[in-house]
C-alpha cells in the first residue's frame, strides 16, 4: 500500500514555532529516541556528549548561508522580491522571483536603490548601496535565470544589499541577530539559501569538548536550496521528485567513515543534509567520494548504508525532511515522538529544539 502525504501530517500549535533562537546555541532542548525500542528521553542539548563515545564520528555540513533575498524593482516600475537558489559561473544566478507580473526574458531588475528598505535591524541608519541591475535571461524550470554584471563581486554585493533568507514560517524580517545565528559556527563554503539547522545548536565550546572526548569531526558540503521549502504536491509520495542540490563528499570524509567503521565507532550525521549527502555518495553500494548534484529522496523503506545515528530538528508536517527522519525508525515511532514533544512544548523548526535518533539496542 503506497504511503500517502496525509500519513505524515500532525497538528502543531502556532505558539511552538520558534521565531527567534535561544540566548545561547546550546540552550536548546534535546529529545532522544532509541529507534530500536521507541524509548523517548528528555534532555538539554548540552547532554548530547553523554550519548556519544570515543571512536564515534560526527559528520557536519559546512555550507554557509548567503544573504540570498533581494528587494528591488523592474526597470518599468513594479516591485520585485528575488530569492537566489544557486550562484552559477560568470555571475549568473537561478532564482525565484515574486512580482505582481512575471518579468519576461530581456527585462531588467534594479537593486540597491535606497537599500536599507526591508533590511530589518541589520540595515543601519542611512545605509545605502550602489544601484546594480540584473537582466532576466529566461526560465529554467521553476526558476528564473538572471545575469548580474560580469566582473562584479557578487558576494560583496549580496553582503551589502541582501537579506538572510529566513524560512517563511518565521514570519518576521531578518535582523542583525540572524546574520550570526542563522549560520553554524563552522560555516565555511558560501552557497546555501537555508541553514543546515541541526548544526545551529553546536557552539565552539561543545565542539572542543567533543574533541577531547575522542569523538572525531569531519565536514562535507551540501548547499541547501530554496526547494527545501517547497511542499510535496502529490498524494502518493513515491511520485514526488526532489529538487537538485550541490554536494561535495571528499575523499577525507570517506576515509574518516571507513576508519570509524574499522574501530567499531558510529557514523553520526548532524542534520538531514549530512544524511542525504552521505547516502547519496553511497548509492552505488559503497561510500565513495562524490561531487555533483543530488536529488535523493529518503522516505520509509529506504535502506541506510552509512548513517548509524542522527541529530536533527523538528520538521514541518508533510515535509520531505519529516519523511527522511521517519525512514530511520518508523513513521509511527517518529509521530509518537512528535506528539510527546508537542505535549512537552518543545520549540519547532529552524530555530527550535533538537532530536537525537540512535540505535540503543546494537553497537
Amino acid at each position: 500500500m503506497p504511503l500517502r502525504l496525509s500519513d505524515f501530517h500532525y497538528d502543531l500549535p502556532e505558539r511552538l514555532i520558534a521565531r527567534f533562537p535561544t540566548a545561547r546555541r546550546s540552550d536548546s532542548r534535546l529529545l532522544s529516541v532509541d529507534v530500536d525500542n521507541g524509548e523517548i528521553g528528555h534532555h538539554g542539548f548540552r547532554d548530547l556528549p553523554a550519548f556519544l563515545r570515543s571512536g564515534d564520528l560526527l559528520v557536519f555540513n559546512d555550507t554557509r548561508v548567503i544573504p540570498a533575498r533581494l528587494f528591488g524593482r523592474k526597470a518599468t516600475g513594479g516591485r520585485v522580491e528575488v530569492l537566489i537558489e544557486r550562484v552559477q559561473p560568470d555571475n549568473r544566478v537561478l532564482a525565484q522571483v515574486r512580482a505582481s507580473k512575471s518579468p519576461g526574458a530581456g527585462s531588467t531588475l534594479v537593486f540597491g536603490e535606497g537599500e536599507s528598505e526591508g533590511k530589518g535591524e541589520s540595515g543601519g541608519e542611512g545605509e545605502s548601496a550602489a544601484t546594480v541591475t540584473a537582466e532576466v535571461l529566461g526560465r529554467e524550470g521553476d526558476f528564473y535565470l538572471l545575469q548580474f554584471p560580469v566582473g562584479m563581486d557578487l558576494m560583496t554585493l549580496l553582503a551589502g544589499i541582501g537579506h538572510m533568507p529566513l524560512p517563511p514560517y518565521i514570519r518576521r524580517e531578518d535582523g542583525e541577530l540572524d546574520q550570526e545565528r542563522y549560520q553554524t559556527v563552522y560555516a565555511r563554503k558560501a552557497g546555501a539559501v537555508a541553514a543546515p539547522t541541526a548544526g545551529l545548536h553546536f557552539d565552539e565550546e561543545m565542539l572542543a569538548a567533543l574533541g577531547r572526548q575522542g569523538i572525531e569531526q569531519v565536514f562535507l558540503t551540501l548547499h541547501v536550496g530554496a526547494g527545501t521549502f517547497q511542499p510535496v504536491r502529490v498524494d502518493n509520495i513515491a511520485e514526488h521528485r526532489m529538487h537538485r542540490e550541490l554536494v561535495e563528499v571528499s575523499a577525507e570524509v570517506v576515509a574518516a567513515v571507513r576508519a570509524c567503521r574499522a574501530r567499531g565507532g558510529r557514523v553520526i550525521a548532524v542534520g538531514t543534509t549530512s544524511v542525504r549527502s552521505l547516502e547519496s555518495a553511497a548509492l552505488g553500494g559503497e561510500l565513495q567520494p562524490f561531487t555533483g548534484e543530488t536529488d535523493i529522496f529518503i522516505y520509509p523503506g529506504f535502506a541506510f548504508r552509512v548513517v548509524d545515528a542522527m541529530v536533527t530538528n523538528f520538521h514541518l508536517p508533510e515535509s520531505t525532511l519529516l519523511m527522511l527522519v521517519s525512514a530511520f525508525g518508523t513513521k509511527k515511532m517518529l509521530l509518537d515522538a512528535y506528539k510527546e514533544a508537542i505535549a512537552r512544548e518543545y520549540r519547532f523548526f529552524s530555530y527550535g529544539d533538537a532530536m537525537f535518533l540512535y540505535h540503543g539496542g546494537r553497537d
